[in-house]
């Protein structure tokens, strides 16, 4: 038996912006969105560890995917029209720039890039690739548009001197 979570997601929690910021609006700085995101994984980091804190960054990943999906995504059978709204939709948003490098939906096989990535560009380089939640929430793309659950790894990161940040994406099913 799961504990039930005082705080379980729903798009609610997206409140109403334009009531709640009618003078700041919709929009913040990259730095604030990344102090929230850094001290939030230093925080996990040092009371559960790296790993529990990648698996939690992707779990958090991987449900927004899900909730981005249905939410923003057009309700579409066509991979094409997805992926034209999806690039559409991360570059309003402000999130980075997506180019598709491999597509094969028959073998559940992806490659893509994140260019300018919210997450990263910029960043210092390190020894290791850092987008752990970006990871969850293409997986929760692909599997909310195919069906099948996806796993989902970063292979060339900003921080480890890509200056993209690209994805490998196969279907867990099969």
């Amino acid at each position: 038996m799961g504990i039930e979570p005082k705080y379980k997601f729903d798009w609610s929690l997206i409140g109403d912006l334009d009531v709640g910021r009618p003078n700041l609006g919709r929009t913040t700085r990259v730095e604030m969105y990344r102090l929230m995101q850094f001290t939030f994984r230093a925080a996990l980091e040092a009371e559960f560890g790296t790993e529990a804190a990648d698996r939690v960054f992707y779990q958090a990943g991987l449900i927004s995917g899900k909730e981005f999906y249905d939410r923003v995504m057009p309700k579409t059978n066509q991979f094409d029209v997805l992926i034209r709204q999806l690039t559409e939709s991360l570059k309003q948003f402000g999130v980075g720039i997506l180019r598709i490098e491999k597509a094969d939906l028959e073998s559940g096989q992806f490659v893509f890039t994140m260019a300018e990535d919210l997450d990263c560009s910029g960043l210092p380089e390190m020894d290791y690739e850092i987008c752990v939640y970006d990871e969850g929430f293409f997986a929760g793309i692909l599997e909310s548009f195919t069906g099948k659950p996806f796993h989902v790894k970063e292979i060339d990161c900003w921080c480890t001197g890509g200056r993209i940040c690209r994805f490998s994406a196969e279907s867990n099913a099969g």
